[in-house]
């Protein structure tokens, strides 16, 4: 068993697909996909599904390591912004060198700020810096560092 992928659907992939390329070094994985059928319809259990975006290679795992899957489908139901405690999925998280410098790309390139940089000392673990800030398209990323 392997871990594969995790989707966002996004409003605009291309955009969305730039962001994590330009802030978080993530690599797109060809090819770009344009599906629809019967078989996605099965699949996603929707009715005339379209859908097209990239797959983006994870930073620190080489070419076969998982990606983040960015679609943008042609029917898109919008929904109301995740919170960190909200039931299910609610984030992100990459591991950088210098959360305060990735928080400031994060906000450069079309990104907002959610929570505070904030620090931890973790028993046994180490010294967390850590701050929660959104994607362009309102979604939770997670940016941390750890020094052991």
């Amino acid at each position: 068993m392997r871990y594969a992928h995790t989707n966002i659907a996004a409003r605009n992939w291309k955009v969305l697909s730039d962001f994590y390329v330009r802030v978080f070094a993530c690599r797109v994985d060809p090819p770009e996909r344009k599906l629809s059928g019967p078989w996605l319809d099965r699949a996603t259990g929707l009715k005339n599904a379209k859908l097209e975006g990239v797959h983006l290679l994870l930073p620190g795992h080489g070419d076969s390591g998982p990606t983040i899957e960015i679609f943008t489908y042609a029917q898109m139901h919008e929904s109301e912004p995740v919170m960190a405690n909200h039931r299910g999925f609610t984030h992100i998280a990459f591991e950088v060198d210098d959360v305060d410098r990735t928080l400031e790309k994060v906000l450069n390139n079309g990104g907002q700020s959610l929570g505070a940089v904030s620090e931890k000392t973790v028993e046994g673990v180490g010294d967390l810096k850590v701050v929660y800030c959104r994607d362009p398209e309102g979604n939770i990323v997670e940016l941390q560092s750890w020094k052991k």
